[in-house]
């Protein structure tokens, strides 16, 4: 560990709060948004739903079992979520200076300098979870003992699904049956939850007309951002629609498809970013436990006729998942996948090789 340096996180609302920085030593803006999940810091890292966003973990001690070294086969990552850290700052309460797990071959904090992203600890997270769940997520900035930066940039401006997805076609695994990834961002546990069940990838970027390929299933990954900013992959559902190839989403992709349902996205006030969210099946008293990420959500009200919802949320009734009357098309704003999390509802890949066999 480095030199302790006091920093200081600033939140566009006017608060402040001083402590210590680790990772790497500059400073950065983006949207603080928070998270509850006890576990999985480095898959949270790594997820690209983070994007432009500086997180805050809740759980109070963070680093205690270091960072695994990933391995990478066939462009897929063994261990994490992506090949890179995609929050823009992180902020816990205590850093854990030394670090214990079988895998570990580095500290959070070594890896953090590694990926050029700069860190705050020994703040009262408590009290900022208080005001975010109070006032929404924000912007904010960590501004380590002699740096400087001025004003606020605001992720959700800019598209940042185009900054995290592929920007070629990536092929993965041989089997039977093949399925189009349109990546917005998309977990490499996704991808490794459908290679263990001996289906061929073809990963597109968000953007790209797939109509030209042949496939037997579609499917629209999570990602970050305003979905409003993908347009263009909201058009090319649009005409998967008119086909009957079974179509599956997650996260973004529950948002991309509603749209091409007809229906509206909003901002929430702080989003879900937990490993604990409760979901119900509609129609039935099925509940599981799922892990979540997402600043947005679906208004039902506003879902064309052909489409009903699938799953909803038991906190706050918020939209988790559309379902088609006919055809072979649904989604969940949860992650069936659950890197890290619970996996209740990993069920749903093997729903969607059920209708790619039908």
């Amino acid at each position: 560990m480095k030199e302790i340096k006091p920093a200081s996180l600033i939140l566009q609302g006017g608060a402040e709060f001083k402590g210590y920085s680790f990772g790497y030593d500059q400073a950065v803006d983006g949207e603080v948004v928070f998270s509850t999940a006890m576990v999985g810091y480095p898959e949270s890292l790594t997820d690209p739903s983070y994007s432009g966003q500086i997180l805050c973990v809740t759980y109070p001690l963070i680093g205690n079992y270091g960072v695994p070294e990933d391995d990478f086969i066939n462009n897929l990552s063994q261990k994490f979520e992506s090949g890179n850290i995609y929050v823009r700052g992180l902020i816990i309460s205590d850093y854990s200076f030394n670090y214990s797990h079988w895998s570990a071959s580095k500290s959070l904090d070594s890896w953090l300098r590694e990926h050029k992203i700069p860190g705050i600890f020994g703040i009262d997270t408590r009290e900022l979870t208080k005001i975010l769940r109070e006032q929404g997520s924000m912007l904010g900035k960590i501004i380590p003992s002699g740096s400087s930066l001025d004003g606020f940039e605001d992720p959700n401006l800019s598209n940042q699904v185009d900054k995290v997805s592929c920007k070629e076609i990536i092929r993965y695994g041989n089997g039977e049956k093949r399925v189009v990834l349109v990546d917005c961002g998309v977990k490499h546990n996704i991808i490794r939850c459908f290679l263990k069940r001996g289906i061929e990838i073809i990963r597109v970027p968000w953007d790209y007309d797939f109509h030209q390929l042949k496939y037997d299933g579609l499917f629209i990954s999570n990602g970050p951002g305003d979905p409003e900013m993908c347009r263009v992959a909201v058009e090319n559902i649009k005409k998967a629609y008119a086909k009957d190839e079974p179509i599956f989403g997650i996260c973004m992709g529950n948002h991309l498809m509603s749209m091409a349902g007809g229906a509206k996205t909003y901002k929430m006030k702080w989003g879900h970013r937990s490993h604990n969210q409760p979901v119900r099946r509609v129609g039935t008293d099925k509940c599981y436990i799922t892990s979540q990420n997402h600043g947005y959500a679906v208004d039902t009200t506003t879902l064309g006729n052909d489409w009903e919802p699938l799953f909803i949320n038991m906190n706050d009734n918020t939209n988790e998942g559309i379902i088609h009357k006919r055809k072979p098309f649904f989604s969940c704003q949860f992650h069936p996948e659950a890197s890290s999390g619970p996996t209740d509802a990993e069920f749903l890949f093997d729903e969607f090789l059920k209708l790619l066999y039908r």
